[in-house]
């Protein structure tokens, strides 16, 4: 330890620990009690205060959205800390970029000195050891990457044998009890599987078989197996149409292994892209079946049948409009004939649709033409008022107000354009450097780049401001141009409707709501 600190009562001390799976193979010197070990023993021979330590046990150092550690930066931020010491660079993190980021910018900015013990690195001084520290950097990043080859090659390996590598097993089975990677049947559920594919089997549709299983209040496979619920909303928790079909098309049923549906992008995003069925790995005869593989097909033409009917589209004013006020889902439109055999076009409420005996939401059934009708009776009410004088008045007055605004913005347009001209001449000058050896290839291109993309951020920045200016300018020019067009058309263009009408909302009790895209006209409904 020969790193010297002169001033010990002048710094708040981070102790930051961080150990991921993948380095519990690196031995006893990467756990936790001997990383806060040697980290205690290094303030405590140099005096210096603990202000806390914070912990990351089980956390890849490929991305930096820890817990510990966003405590940390926002124990930084409130400048309770001042100084950061781990027991080597990797434990702060193995992504370079992020860990050059915090290294070279962050703390810095923070006037938070970093200490690394094992690699001798110390922002508070100037040693060769700092100096190559974004090559370290890159070696953990590299280090991250080759571990990260290989756990996948390991798994991509397990799925080729058929061995299940999720986890949490397919609806109907639970893991073997001493065999690990394997699935068996499990006998509470596998019940509910045959009679799904039973009732598939009788020609009953998909959204029929959720309903009738929300109706008996029958748990889904995420709540059976106590997964944690994602997006909240008037869905969550039921059986839905497109849960069933997934389960009925699933060979994994008839005994086959099917895994890879979805892959990670890479070792530092956690984000997953769905593959094409092609790409999936398919092994068979795995595990034992729960669907003979005559009702499995026979299953399977009958779902395929059913797309054919499936592509029925309806065009109507309100197209794309129209929403349920208690849900806020858009509304369903079926066809319906009347008593001389005639289509007739309703509105439904497509929550209400899809979990009818669950008793969410309204039917909300109304005619189409109905709602039509009053949607451009009002709206012909209010647009004939907004062009009375008196209203054209205040809309003058409005305007007025709208201009102080717009002269806020034009200053600060005339501030991003001045910001841009200079960048342009930077560009200039550093293609000027590089035409006389000043720079290099390599740094010109970094350096161009990065110009360019500021640039190319401030440019963005402007145009949306003028885009806004102009909008500001000519709202109320344009609220009266388009009021007097929709005026003097036969108030069935969708196109001006569409300009006007932000939404229309259907209640319960048969109520229609109007959201307009204009304020002036939102004043008088």
């Amino acid at each position: 330890m020969y790193l010297e600190i002169s001033n010990p009562v002048d710094y708040n001390v981070a102790l930051y620990i961080r150990l991921s799976k993948e380095d519990e193979s690196e031995g006893q010197s990467g756990s936790v009690i001997n990383q806060k070990s040697l980290l205690n023993t290094f303030v405590k021979s140099h005096k210096l205060t603990v202000y806390d330590t914070y912990i990351d046990d089980g956390f890849s150092g490929t991305n930096f959205d820890r817990p510990a550690f966003k405590r940390m930066i926002s124990d930084i931020e409130s400048q309770k800390v001042n100084m950061v010491i781990t027991k080597d660079l990797s434990r702060l993190g193995r992504d370079y970029i992020l860990t050059g980021h915090y290294m070279e910018r962050y703390f810095p900015e923070h006037n938070v000195r970093y200490i690394s013990l094992l690699d001798g690195i110390d922002t508070g001084v100037e040693s060769t050891a700092n100096d190559i520290t974004p090559f370290r950097a890159i070696m953990n990043d590299m280090y991250a990457k080759d571990i990260s080859k290989k756990i996948k090659s390991v798994k991509r390996d397990k799925q080729r044998k058929g061995q299940f590598i999720g986890g949490k097993p397919y609806y109907g089975y639970k893991m073997h009890p001493t065999e690990k990677n394997k699935i068996i049947i499990d006998e509470k559920v596998a019940p509910i599987v045959h009679r799904i594919f039973n009732m598939a089997l009788s020609d009953i549709s998909c959204r029929q078989i959720a309903t009738q299983l929300n109706q008996e209040g029958v748990p889904t496979p995420a709540v059976y197996a106590g997964l944690k619920k994602g997006r909240i909303g008037p869905y969550s928790g039921f059986w839905s149409s497109e849960r069933i079909s997934e389960m009925l098309q699933n060979e994994v049923y008839i005994g086959n292994m099917v895994q890879g549906r979805v892959l990670k992008i890479n070792y530092k995003s956690s984000k997953c892209i769905r593959q094409n069925r092609e790409n999936w790995i398919v092994v068979q005869g795995t595990h034992e079946p729960l669907i003979d593989i005559e009702t499995f097909n026979k299953v399977q033409m009958l779902i395929k049948s059913r797309k054919h009917t499936r592509n029925r589209t309806y065009d109507f004013l309100l197209k794309g409009l129209i929403f349920c006020h208690e849900c806020g889902y858009p509304l369903a439109v079926i066809n319906r004939k009347n008593a001389a055999g005639e289509d007739r076009l309703f509105f439904v409420c497509r929550t209400y649709q899809r979990f009818t005996k669950a008793g969410i939401c309204t039917c909300h059934s109304i005619k189409e033409e109905t709602v039509t009708r009053a949607v451009i009776s009002t709206v012909k009410e209010i647009c004939k008022a907004y062009l009375e004088p008196n209203r054209l008045q205040n809309v003058a007055e409005s305007t007025v107000k709208l201009s102080y605004k717009e002269m806020s913005q034009d200053t600060e347009i005339k501030s991003l354009k001045g910001k841009i001209d200079k960048l342009t001449l930077n560009l200039d000058q550093v293609y000027m450097d590089k035409l006389d050896g000043i720079l290099s290839e390599e740094d010109f291109e970094r350096i161009y780049k990065k110009v360019k993309m500021e640039r190319s951020n401030l440019e963005e920045k402007k145009k949306l401001l003028e885009k806004e200016n102009q909008i500001l300018t000519n709202t109320e020019e344009k609220t009266r141009e388009l009021v007097t067009q929709f005026i003097k058309s036969a108030y069935t263009n969708r196109e001006l409707l569409v300009s006007l009408i932000e939404r229309v909302e259907l209640t319960k009790d048969k109520q229609i709501i109007i959201k307009f895209r204009f304020h002036e006209l939102e004043a008088i409904s």
